[in-house]
Order: structure tokens, then sequence, then C-alpha cells
């Protein structure tokens, strides 16, 4: 019993809910900056919508979300955009919402002009509209606003009410078991009280060709034809009955959307057929939908009990996501006999095309499949395990000895198959209409991920870390005689190779490159190497279907070129659908034509399915949001957009906001700016909706700023002019001033330089008398200088003289002294006369005589040298004088000792002495000392 339990836990693992469901835009509180539920819903004629928010008053421009709190802070739980302003219901208020000249929202209260007439606790839940008048709806009664007077009108039934609900032509609401009614004149006039409509509290009331629909909570759907009410019978009764339906909405197809409190939401046809059944399961962010709303794009809006989701219901693409993750990631896909196969890294699943049956997995094919291919009436499975046949549900192995990345047809020979392994390539064959492995073709060992044959057996291979390969092959397909790398184009990350118009093609991120079958050398593409400039390349991979039309990927569009009717010329076709959105595996994005338009596309969590024919977007328009200014440092100010701008000199920082708003998942806006006075040019294509210029110098700007939408640039261009003014200093007023101060000052100069002139003339006259009296100082002093200079001349001569004197001294005492001492040397014979002769010289080399002859001379020379130094030197002796005296005249001991009639040796002596008495430093020179004294 356990064994068949898990038999059947494993089988239904292996089962999938397969139906396509239109894009899910996911929004969460997070991300609008608001409370996690919105009450109702509402979009005015630039298509920003408005949801009644826990927080408040939430606007959604279709780039960025704005929060307006309710002026007490209270749940709000109805909005109405009507005309140009928009209405919202909160606890105890009403009131309505008017954009101002800077873009914000401001509130304006209708409640208090009747404050007294308000319930206590009461909220108004819905706001509907009827001619001239608005009604706001709270649970106790209806209040009537007459926008031409302003007067109110209230209907207070004695049950108050449930819900009110208007349709062309009439108002109608319910009341606790009493039933439906309709307004009429301004009062209450019962439509039923049949008791359905009595018990179950009614969600919704649509208007049909002859009759009302009549949605309720817990019963299904009612027609009502006079007082004849009858089921509308849905292929959801049941799940209706036990899903608590809590919105709905009449869509413009005629078809119903209704919201559940568990169950998510169900859209049924005009007949009751069910359409989709959209929950948390599903793709939606929560299973409550508390409100709904169909934009004019036809999106449908709901607003959750956990954020806010957009259904694109028209949408070309559909998706399936594996939530569960049993399917995995699609690496291949292929119909065939009926069916639908997905290949995944999961395994091989398939199911019945064109339908919502479950996807079935095919036994044996656990493990990742890397393609599909359709030949001969055979399904070929190339996977991880090697090569199947794959037979509706059922596959069986041809090939095990490695994986199978691809197959290809072998020209002129429709028995053979060449298959790409993870080691090489090896031949399939048709024999007793059987296909089986024939042989792997010896000599080449590479992984052939991509590879082509051409019709005289070149086989090309691309090698993502290798490069390109070509291989010749023998007629046998047994083995090739040597390949040849190419060194240009180089290998590349998700690089590919395919055949498209008998001709092959590589892509890489330098390009894509088709191959010279004359000189076998690849030369650039410049028509499909465009996709991948301004570093749009993701992936190389190239895929021809079944159409003859070759599509790549790039960073933010898939292309597809299909030969041209009436030339060669390749016809570019451009799809706005980026990679990111998509979740596609990049290097391994697939693409299968399953009908004429539609094709389905890989990704990493399931598929989905774009119909080509379906791809045309209306025509949109761009808006300026809103317009920022600050000056540096400081917090931004919300300006005018409607008029023009005008600036001080230091508010010269300005952020523009613009948008688009649509609501498509897959396909984002591009913008383009230029702001005239500061650019020269439009800038880049750019999906960021927000632009800041700082710094910008005094002048005239205009901005303009234009979208582009699904590869369309739109019609209008958004414009806003503005002036940043010149700083006070610089302004026309500011340069009368300065011209003005100027002519006085100028005035000013010249009258104090006429003043001066005349100073001038009166001084120049009395300059000119001191400069005659100064050129006879001048001449005075002069003559003074001659005079000194022939003063100074007179001292150096008597200097001279005196140094001529001590010197002739010197010598007249050096000769007597040489002659006394030869005459002490004779004999003693001549004694007597030799005593009178030295006494004689001795009498005239007296020193006395000398010194004073030199003194009164030096004197002479240099007055008072002698008193200074005394005065200086008290200690100091006649002799100590003298030897200074000699010193100043810069004598040497040698000149020095005659004249002291003693040894060079004792002039030392005596010039040691007297450094002692004059106590100098050992630093200090004596002469130098004397000198200059």
């Amino acid at each position: 019993m356990k064994t068949k339990f898990s038999l059947l836990f494993f089988l239904i693992s292996f089962i999938l809910f397969s139906q396509e469901f239109p894009p899910i835009i996911k929004y969460s509180s997070a991300v609008y900056g608001a409370g996690n539920q919105s009450w109702m819903i509402s979009q005015d004629d630039q298509n920003y919508l408005y949801f009644a928010n826990n927080d408040g008053l939430l606007e959604y421009n279709g780039t960025n979300w704005q929060l307006y709190p309710t002026p007490d802070e209270t749940i709000m739980r109805s909005v109405k955009v009507i005309g140009s302003k928009i209405y919202t219901g909160s606890y105890m208020n009403f009131g309505y919402w008017t954009r101002q000249n800077n873009g914000k929202l401001k509130y304006t209260s209708l409640s208090n002009t009747i404050k007294n007439k308000i319930l206590d606790d009461e909220q108004f839940w819905n706001i509907l509209k009827y001619d001239q008048w608005i009604l706001f709806q709270s649970l106790n009664r209806i209040y009537i606003y007459d926008t031409k007077t302003g007067k109110f009108k209230i209907i207070a039934p004695k049950n108050g009410v449930v819900k009110s609900f208007a349709n062309k032509n009439a108002i109608y609401f319910q009341t606790i078991k009493e039933g439906l009614f309709e307004i009429e004149s301004g009062k209450a006039k019962l439509v039923s009280d049949n008791p359905i409509l009595k018990k179950f509290t009614i969600v919704n009331v649509f208007t049909a060709e002859d009759c009302l629909l009549i949605q309720t909570q817990l019963d299904g759907i009612y027609k009502l034809s006079g007082n004849n009410l009858t089921r509308f019978t849905t292929d959801v009764d049941a799940d209706l009955k036990s899903s608590f339906v809590y919105s709905s909405q009449l869509l413009q197809d005629g078809s119903f959307a209704l919201g559940t409190v568990s169950n998510g939401i169900f859209i049924l046809s005009d007949k009751g057929k069910l359409k989709y059944h959209i929950s948390q399961s599903k793709g939606l962010s929560n299973n409550t939908a508390l409100s709904l709303f169909e934009d004019k794009d036809q999106n449908l809006w709901a607003g959750l009990d956990n954020g806010i989701n957009c259904i694109n219901i028209n949408s070309p693409v559909h998706s399936f996501t594996d939530d569960t993750g049993v399917l995995g990631t699609v690496y291949a896909s292929a119909t065939f006999n009926g069916l639908l196969y997905v290949g995944t890294n999961q395994g091989l699943f398939c199911k019945s095309i064109q339908s919502n049956s479950e996807f079935k997995f095919i036994n044996g094919t656990k493990g990742q499949v890397w393609s599909l291919f359709v030949y001969d009436n055979t399904l070929f499975c190339g996977h991880d395990s090697g090569t199947f046949i794959v037979t509706n549900e059922s596959a069986h192995t041809i090939f095990s000895g490695s994986g199978t990345w691809k197959f290809e047809a072998v020209p002129n020979n429709k028995n053979q198959l060449l298959q790409g392994n993870y080691y090489g390539i090896s031949v399939l064959e048709k024999v007793n209409n059987q296909w089986v492995f024939k042989n792997k073709i010896q000599g080449f060992n590479y992984s052939s991920r991509y590879f082509e044959i051409s019709n005289n057996f070149d086989v090309y291979v691309s090698h993502e870390y290798k490069g390109i390969f070509r291989l010749k092959l023998d007629k046998s397909l047994l083995k090739t005689h040597g390949f040849y790398t190419y060194k240009s184009p180089q290998k590349g990350k998700n690089a590919s190779l395919t055949k498209f118009n008998n001709q092959i093609y590589y892509a890489y991120k330098g390009g894509i490159f088709k191959l010279n079958q004359n000189t076998k050398l690849f030369k650039k593409d410049n028509l499909l190497s465009s996709i991948f400039e301004k570093d749009e390349y993701t992936s190389g991979k190239l895929i021809v279907d079944n159409s003859n039309k070759i599509w790549l990927f790039s960073k933010n569009y898939i292309h597809y070129f299909s030969a041209s009717k009436l030339s060669n010329q390749l016809k570019q076709n451009v799809i706005p659908i980026p990679s990111s959105l998509t979740n596609s595996m990049l290097g391994f994005e697939n693409i299968t034509q399953i009908s004429k338009s539609t094709y389905l596309i890989g990704t990493t969590d399931g598929y989905y399915t774009l119909n080509i024919d379906d791809l045309s977007f209306k025509n949109y328009t761009v808006f300026i949001t809103d317009i920022t200014i600050n000056k540096q440092n400081e917090i931004l100010q919300n300006v005018a957009i409607q008029n023009e701008g005008s600036f001080k000199s230091n508010e010269n920082n300005i952020t523009l906001n613009y948008t688009v708003p649509e609501y498509n998942k897959y396909i984002n806006s591009e913008y383009q700016y230029l702001l005239e006075g500061f650019q020269n040019d439009w800038s880049e294509w750019s999906t960021k909706a927000t632009v800041n210029f700082k710094n910008l110098s005094p002048g005239k700007y205009t901005f303009k700023v234009r979208a582009k939408y699904a590869n369309t640039i739109l019609q209008n261009t958004a414009t806003y002019t503005f002036v940043v003014l010149k700083p006070w200093y610089v302004t026309n007023f500011a340069w009368f001033v300065y011209f003005l101060l100027m002519f006085v000052l100028a005035y000013f100069i010249n009258k104090a330089y006429l003043n001066y002139y005349h100073k001038q003339k009166e001084k120049l006259i009395e300059e000119n008398n001191l400069l005659l009296e100064i050129k006879e100082l001048e001449n005075e002093q002069q003559l003074m200088k001659l005079r000194n200079e022939q003063l100074s001349q007179d001292v150096d001569n008597k200097n001279r003289e005196l140094a001529v004197s001590t010197m002739s001294l010197n010598s007249k005492n050096e000769l007597l002294a040489f002659i006394k001492e030869d005459l002490k040397k004779t004999t003693q014979n001549d004694s007597n006369n030799i005593k009178s002769v030295i006494s004689t010289i001795n009498k005239n080399i007296t020193e006395e005589d000398s010194w004073n002859v030199f003194k009164e001379a030096f004197d002479n020379a240099d007055k008072d040298f002698l008193k200074r130094i005394k005065q200086l030197h008290p200690l100091l002796t006649p002799n100590d004088l003298r030897l200074c005296a000699y010193l100043r005249l810069n004598l040497s001991s040698k000149e020095i000792a005659p004249l002291f009639n003693i040894s060079v040796r004792s002039v030392e002596i005596k010039r040691y002495r007297l450094r002692k008495k004059m106590d100098l430093q050992h630093e200090i020179g004596l002469v130098e000392y004397i000198l200059s004294v």
C-alpha cells in the first residue's frame, strides 16, 4: 500500500497544469511605499492610476509612485476620477483632490461643509457618478452631491446600504434583507425583493442587453429580467460558491473578472466560460482580490490583500511559469503529431497543443534535454544521455555513447543524419525504416554543440573555447581528412553557428559573420552585426524557424530577419522585450514556431508564447511629471510645470522627471532628452526617466523629452522652458547703476585731476626751486667730498711717510747694531777707541728718541688711537702702547724687533703678554682686534 502511494505521488509530481497566462506585474508595498491593501482603483485622462490605500491616496504614473496621506491619517476606502478631480472617501470624510501647478495633488474636503450631518464612525466605501451628481456611499447612507449647486441630498435606508452600483442609465444599491433598489428623483425605488437578493450580498450589477446581471458573493451570477431572476450558469459556479467573491469588473470585451477572498481571480467570457483562473500558485501575489479595475489599455489591476498586481490581459505574450520546479528550465521545444514537447533540465514533457491540459513527463528521459529535431516524420531528442526517438508519450534510446547536442541532415541522403555529440560528430542511419546509430566520425573529438554541413561535405563546427573548425569528411562519413582551425573570427562566449538561406553564419561578441563559399573565409555581415552595437550583446545564439526567419537575442530586444519579397536584402523586425524581463538562459535561448504566428520561447522557470501578428501597440504620450530645483546642499523644491519657469541664479540645479503611462510587463519605454541652450545633440536612448542638470549658467533653456515605445518613437515631445536669472550684480538695472556710478566717478575723477594738475603745477614750481637749492647743496657736498678725499689722501700720505720713517729708523738702528756687533769682535788693543765708538752708537740708537719721533708722527696720522686703547685697557704700559702702535701699522714681529732692539722671540713674548693684558679670547686675532679699535 505504501509503495502504491509513493508511486501515485511520483506520478502526480510529473503532471503539471499547463495553461499559459497573461503577464502579471507584481508591486509589493515595499515598491510603492504604502499600505498592503488597496480598496478601490481609478484612472485619469493621462492614464495615471489612483489607489484607495490603507495609508492614503496612492498615485502611479507608470514610472513613479506617490503617496498622499489622508488629512486625518485614516484608511482611504474609495477613489473615483471624475473630470479633472480625484474624489476619495475615508473615515468620516470625503472630498476631492486637484492637481496644482507643480504637479502635486491638493485635497479639498466636501464633508466638512456638512460635518454635523456625518454619522459617527461612518466610512465611505464607494463613489459613483451620474450626470452632474457625485454619490458617496457609506454602509449607512448615500450622500448625493450636486456639482453645479454644491448642495447635498442624503438617502438613508432604514437597514443601511450594503453596496451601490452605477450603470449607464441607473444607480442601484442593496439594502440588508430588503433587496435591490434604484435611485430615481433622489429617492430609493425597489427593483427586486427576490429572496436570493435579500439573502446574498451583491458584489456588482452589470447591464446586459435587456436585463441585469447580478454578481453575488456566495451564490454565483444571476440574470434579472423584469421580476424574473434566473441563474447565469458559468463554468466555475461551484468554485464561486466556496470562494467568497469580493470584487468584480465587467471588461471591455464583455468578459467578467471576479476577485475572490481565498481563490484568486476568475476571468470568464461573456457566456460564462472560464478563460483564466489566476491564483497565487499561478503567479498572483495573493489570493485575496479586494478591488479590480480595467484600465484604458485593457490591463486588469488587482488591489490585493498584500500588494498590487497588473495583469496584461490582451498582451501578445502569455507565459507558463513553473513555480513547483518540476518542469525546470526549458532548453528546447517542438510540435509533433498534435503534441507540444518541451525539453528541460529535468527531462522531456508533452501535452496536447492548443489546450490547457497537463504536461506529462515522458518516462526514461529524466535528465538534461538539449534539442528536439523533427525529420522524416520522426522526433529526435538530443539528451545528456544520448539520442532518443520520441513517439507520442514514450521514448526509446538509439544512441548512448555520449551526450547529444543537435542534429543535421546529410546533403543528398535523406536516410542519414549527423549528430553533434560531446566528443565529436556521429552518424545516424535509417535501416529497414528504423533509425539506428551507424558510426562516429574518426579524426575529430571536440564537442560539437553547433555545426553545419555544406553540399561538398565540409563541416563547420563552433566551439565556445576553441573557435571555428572546418572538417573535410569522406563520402562514406567515416572519418575526416584533418581539420582547419580559423584564427578569424575569434572564439567567444555564447557564440553559435547556423545555416540560413543556404549560407552559414557565425555569431559572437565581435559581430555576425557570413561564410564565403568560394574563399571559405568568414566576412562580417554589417546588417546583422548592427544589433550587437552599443553594448547590446548578451548571446550569439542564432535560430532559424520553419518560416525561414533567423532569430537573434540582444540585451533589450528580440530580433528576427526574413527575406524581402522585393529584393535580396534581409528585412529586420524588432520585438522590444529585454532579456532581463523574459528570464531567459543566456547562451541557451530557444524559440520554436508552434503556429503560423505564435512562437514559444523557453525560460529558466517555464516558457512564454508570443504572437508576432498581435505586436501592435498604442501610441502613448510622454509627460513631464514633476520638476524640482534646489540650491546647493539644500532640499528640493517643486515648481510649476505648466508655466515657464524662472529661477534665481543660485537655484540652478534642476531635476526633471518624465514618464509614459503604460503598464506592459515586457516592454520598457525609452527616453531621449535635449536641453536647448546647454546641449547641441539629443542624449542616448535610456530607460531612466529622470535627469538632473547642475550649476546651469544664467540664460534661457528649453528642455525637450521624447519617448520610444516598442521601438517606435512616440508622436509627441514634452517641453518645458525656463530661465535661470542672472545674479543681481549682473542684471540690467545693476549695469545701469554701474554706469551711473562710473559717470559720477568720472566727474569726480576729472575734478580731482584738475585740482591735482593745479597743485602739481604749483608743486612743480616749488620743486624746481627746491631742486636749485638742492643742486647748490649737492655742489657744496661735492666740494666737501673733494676736500675730504684730499684730507684722506693727506692722511694716507702721512701714514706712508710714517711707515717710511719708521722703516728708516729701523734700518738705521739695524745698521748701528750691526756695526756695534762687528766692533765688539775687534782686538783688545783697539778696545779703548772702540768703546768710544760703541758709546756713540748707543747714543744714536736710543729707543726713547726713536719712540718720541714715531709717537708724534703716529698721533698726527691716527689721532687718539693710543688714548682709546689706553681707555679700553688701563693696565697697558708705554711699551705695550708702543707695540700696539706698531701692530696698528701692520708691522711683523721681525720688523718690530729692531725697533725695540730685541729679538724676534722677545717680540712674540711681548705680543703674548699684550693678549693676556687685553684679555682677548683665543679665537680673536691680536692684530685684527687692534685694527678694529
